[in-house]
């Protein structure tokens, strides 16, 4: 048996499909059909238990090509059904044996239909599982235990979560074990490769949570990739001699990751290439001087709309994110390049004086469409340019 409560004290009945014990977390939904293994070993869902719309989760198994870090990073799974026998010709083992063997809590079995619109209605809000050993009888005792814990757990503002999930030290990620994964064990992103003449540029990629894809989809690009941690000095990045700086995506509130936000902004005063995602969008963003703000429920899915301003585009995209940057405190020196056709929020930002820009979705599509992958290309044009004037 299983249980899992809401900060504002509704109980679900379901059960356990993983570990046993307890976990604690903001509670989100995710409207993606496919992708689940991925989602899950995303480390912008550090301490978040992530709701599944679609009712059939696990369908595909797992496989240790799909992972998006080192292993799970959501702080819990919660479905409507499990398929029994998942068939994949990749999967290695079922997702329920993936949740044991790394020891994280899952529920089935209650409604998710009515999970989501309890926080769609109401706001993303906390939340616990309580997964009891087998043959362990349910007690009122346990349904006090997990509304306690639920309405106990921190809020996710004013959480810097980045320093939790970021490398301890830097890697280069071209001669690393992912990169050779990426040249031909998962075929992700084989159509956005191409040749470059001479060096390869080199990128220095800010680790908040960074994603494996991301770092594919720049090496399948040709450039020679050195991951830092979340907090490297400018001076430190700078003696590695980038032709331009990424700013990854990431967990928790971007307003307290100020040691990000001063080294952004330095490396814009210094004119250094730039390119955030995600929690990089909203530190960029931050940087220049504009504010952000907790959403209701965030967007967290991978058929969302948006529309690229300067030429009438609509892509259709992967998001992942509760806060997002507040249109109306946008300085000068930051102009809007995609909005959301959902809710109008911001999507895109470049700026006007330096040559950097940002996304606030996942155009590296892990899970989801590719249909802004060309940003990757952008970037490197801006290195290229940058390296060339």
């Amino acid at each position: 048996m299983a249980l899992l409560a809401l900060a504002d004290g509704t109980v679900f009945h379901g059960l356990s499909m993983g570990a046993a014990g307890f976990t604690v977390g903001e509670v989100v939904f995710n409207t993606s059909m496919t992708g689940y293994q991925e989602i899950l070993t995303d480390p912008s869902y550090a301490q978040q238990l992530v709701t599944f719309t679609y009712p059939h989760i696990g369908n595909c198994g797992i496989n240790p090509q799909d992972e998006e870090s080192s292993g799970i990073q959501a702080a819990g799974m919660i479905i409507k059904e499990l398929p029994l026998s998942p068939s994949n010709f990749r999967s290695t083992q079922s997702l329920q044996s993936y949740l044991i063997a790394q020891n994280k809590l899952g529920i089935m079995g209650l409604d998710t239909r009515r999970l989501t619109r309890i926080l769609r209605t109401h706001g993303a809000q906390n939340g616990a599982i309580l997964a009891l050993e087998a043959g362990v009888a349910l007690t009122p005792e346990h349904e006090q235990e997990v509304r306690q814990l639920a309405q106990t757990a921190p809020s996710m503002s004013g959480l810097d979560l980045a320093q939790t999930v970021t490398t301890q030290q830097a890697y280069d990620w071209s001669v690393g074990e992912w990169a050779l994964a990426a040249g031909a064990g998962n075929g992700k992103n084989t159509l956005a490769r191409r040749e470059r003449s001479g060096p390869p540029l080199h990128v220095v990629a800010y680790d908040f949570g960074v994603k494996h894809n991301i770092l594919r989809m720049l090496h399948a690009r040709g450039a020679r990739i050195t991951v830092v941690g979340a907090k490297t000095s400018v001076a430190e990045v700078l003696a590695l001699s980038p032709d331009g700086v990424f700013l990854s995506n990431g967990p928790g509130d971007p307003e307290p990751c100020d040691y990000a936000i001063a080294a952004a902004r330095e490396l814009m005063i210094r004119k250094v290439p730039l390119f955030g995602i995600c929690l990089g969008h909203q530190i960029m963003a931050l940087a220049s001087g504009a504010k952000t703000f907790k959403m209701k429920f965030g967007h967290h899915g991978a058929n969302h709309p948006v529309k690229d301003l300067g030429t009438g585009r609509v892509c259709i995209t992967s998001q992942n994110h509760g806060f997002a940057v507040n249109a109306e405190s946008l300085p000068a020196v930051l102009r809007t390049t995609h909005v959301s056709l959902f809710d109008g929020s911001v999507q895109g930002l470049e700026r006007v004086d330096c040559p950097a820009f940002s996304f606030q979705g996942h155009p590296e599509a892990s899970p989801g469409p590719q249909d802004l992958a060309d940003l990757f290309d952008r970037f490197i044009h801006l290195m290229e340019t940058h390296t060339h004037a």
